[in-house]
């Protein structure tokens, strides 16, 4: 499901796939091709930032009552410490902090020799959502 979510969006165009959710986590990981190569041929900082910004947006959402509530992102930072040239690279992303109004996420970039490539931490807003009209009829 979290993968049909993705559709038509820069984690679908990057292609990212979420791979496993637990009670605490959540793990996905991202292609190094051209689609997320810098031009010196390594994977792009950027890229790394938009997997971790996925993994900790999604990971907010099934922390809150997405009914009433959503999750948007007020600050990333990363460390990019490893270059890698090609294969995959898998992101764990868990909470440090998980309060009312807002989230803090560590999110952990590996390569496929379980090297660290990248680390992350990013801050979410808890919001509410608009309260829905519950009527069309305009009152007098």
């Amino acid at each position: 499901m979290a993968n049909a979510y993705g559709k038509g969006t820069a984690n679908a165009r990057l292609g990212i796939e979420i791979l496993e959710k637990g009670a605490d986590y959540l793990t996905g990981r991202m292609p190094v091709d051209e689609r997320t190569k810098q031009p010196g041929g390594i994977l792009h900082g950027g890229a790394s930032v938009l997997l971790a910004e996925t993994l900790a947006s999604l990971a907010g959402a099934f922390c809150v009552d997405i009914a009433r509530e959503s999750v948007v992102g007020q600050e990333i930072n990363a460390n990019h410490l490893r270059p890698v040239s090609g294969g995959w690279v898998t992101g764990t992303t868990r909470p440090v902090h998980i309060g009312r109004r807002s989230q803090v996420w560590e999110t952990r970039i590996v390569d496929e020799n379980g090297k660290l490539v990248c680390i992350s931490r990013m801050t979410l807003a808890v919001t509410d959502r608009p309260a829905r009209a519950t009527s069309t009829v305009p009152l007098p």
